[in-house]
């Protein structure tokens, strides 16, 4: 079963971030594998919150569509440049893989080799085996003919071809030898006169003991002699397999890094014939294989919307995306699935309080420090039951999870708003990054950022810096009009601000009474007013 991401919006607030917290828990306690995530920067609030219950902080999900990280790759077996083909073939048969990539001693790829190359080998005209026996090392030939080394030598003349002496009454008369790999019998005679007549290497079969006059005219023509552990005719085919498989390795290789997004690695798959890829990490080191059935056959990230279903406000190439379900309290905007999924959404005043009543709708426990979490969410996204938005269902929620938890509701509230604000070591630019969304109304972009504050007191800078900066965030993000909105909590009403193109449509730093939320207040405002223009 694929994991299953848990994710609020861009811009998260403590709502937001809970609500995925939880509603993962829950669909573990099912029995589905799930995390949450998150898709922005946390707020101070949220991470009081989190620290006090201690959770820990959402991993961050950058994109909806599936990364090579993600997929079941097939394990890394590979073998070194200066393996032989014999010990390529004998890893592949042992690792049942009909390919392996050649590495260096950093793990870096730097070829591959198939089954059907070796075939391929085989196959070919004899040139290829010439070419690949000039360069052959002796100790290779002796593993790979499980013999020993009588003589070896510094430098070896090898042409690449191979002689096969066989017993006649000629002797080693008739065969050319000079520079070549000479497999021979016991006769000794015979391995004096190829060795003299410039054999480049002495294979010997069926020999218990080798003359040390051979062995002495050997060294002093410099003709390595081996013993081999087969008969003439296996000696002469897994003479062939000696060769360092660097030699014969295909250096074209298509690698992946681990986090390429499986959608772009599918199309460059879909243009080749290879059965598999290799993926490289960020030190470029061998970390796995992608299959090309994998490939072919694969699905994007299934994810689980909580506390917004417009595209707009969710992960990157969300449509993309398996959705799951969607679990909101906002309006259904531009939403759409290709399959049939589980939605609620509910006019209620905070996420969280859906998710906790679905704990309560399943009987599933809710653990003292998660109470404490989605409390926390409901106060915080019901102002402690001051917003429109509040119902009594919110309110009738928040108390089950108080007592469960052990928390008084308005300490815990005071202990949020007050303890957590740290407004006069904020930056405007702080506020700006905060809780923000983004709406297109009447075909212009709208960004609200709201900032929910003890009191505008906490709040150090002028009506006009916080207007520059308004401008400023409008230019930057492309958005005809910025709003900031500090909303007062003693005071029990926002003060509005205003930048981009359309902010001469509004007054700025107007303190509006009782107006608390969003999506409820805020927007109708805004909204009205644009398209009254």
């Amino acid at each position: 079963m694929n994991m299953i991401y848990v994710t609020g919006h861009r811009h998260p607030d403590t709502d937001s971030i809970v609500a995925a917290l939880s509603y993962a828990a829950l669909k573990r306690i099912n029995g589905f594998p799930a995390m949450a995530c998150r898709l922005g920067e946390i707020s101070d609030e949220t991470k009081y919150i989190l620290n006090r219950f201690h959770f820990d902080v959402p991993a961050r999900l950058d994109d909806a569509r599936i990364r090579l990280a993600d997929m079941p790759l097939d394990r890394p077996f590979c073998i070194g440049e200066e393996a032989t083909i014999f010990e390529t073939l004998e890893k592949m048969s042992r690792c049942r893989q009909p390919f392996l990539a050649v590495v260096d001693k950093c793990q870096h790829v730097k070829g591959m080799i198939t089954t059907n190359d070796l075939g391929s080998m085989a196959l070919a005209d004899t040139a290829l085996g010439i070419d690949l026996l000039k360069d052959v090392r002796v100790k290779d030939v002796a593993a790979t003919l499980d013999g020993n080394i009588l003589v070896d030598c510094d430098t070896l003349h090898l042409n690449g071809k191979v002689s096969i002496v066989t017993l006649s009454r000629h002797k080693a008369d008739r065969y050319q030898v000079k520079d070549r790999i000479v497999i021979i019998g016991d006769d000794v005679p015979s391995q004096k006169q190829v060795i003299e007549a410039g054999a480049g290497m002495l294979i010997l079969v069926w020999c218990t003991t080798v003359d040390p006059e051979v062995l002495e005219l050997a060294k002093k023509n410099g003709c390595p002699v081996i013993v081999s552990g087969h008969g003439s005719m296996n000696t002469s085919r897994y003479l062939f397999f000696a060769p360092r498989i660097g030699q014969l390795m295909s250096r074209k290789v298509h690698l992946f890094h681990i986090n390429d997004f499986m959608e772009e690695a599918a199309k460059k798959m879909r243009k080749d014939r290879f059965r598999a890829y290799p993926v490289i990490d960020n030190s470029e080191r061998l970390v796995g294989y992608l299959s090309k059935d994998a490939g072919i056959d694969y699905e994007n990230k299934s994810i689980i919307l909580v506390d917004h279903n417009e595209f707009s406000q969710s992960v990157p190439n969300i449509e993309k995306a398996v959705i799951l379900e969607v679990i909101d309290h906002h309006r259904i905007n531009d939403f759409s699935t290709s399959r049939p999924i589980y939605f609620r959404n509910e006019i209620i005043g905070s996420t969280s309080t859906i998710v906790a009543s679905m704990y309560f709708e399943q009987e599933a426990e809710i653990e003292k420090n998660m109470a404490g979490l989605l409390l926390s969410a409901i106060i915080s996204d019901t102002m402690n039951f001051q917003s429109p938005t509040t119902t009594e269902k919110d309110k009738r929620i928040a108390a089950r999870l108080a007592e469960i938890a052990g928390i008084e509701i308005d300490d815990l509230a005071y202990d949020i708003y007050f303890m957590s604000s740290n407004c006069k070591e904020k930056s405007l630019a702080d506020f700006a990054r905060g809780d923000v969304k983004a709406f297109l109304i009447d075909d212009k972009n709208v960004l609200i950022a709201q900032a929910i504050i003890p009191s505008i007191d906490e709040i150090v800078f002028t009506k006009e810096q916080i207007m520059q900066t308004a401008d400023e965030q409008a230019r930057q993000k492309n958005a005809d009009l910025f709003v900031f909105v500090f909303t007062d909590i003693l005071k029990k009403g926002s003060y509005f601000y205003f930048g981009g193109k359309e902010k001469n449509l509004f007054e700025n730093g107007l303190f509006h009474e009782n107006v608390l939320s969003r999506k409820k207040q805020i927007l109708p405002m805004i909204t009205s007013t644009l398209l009254d223009s």
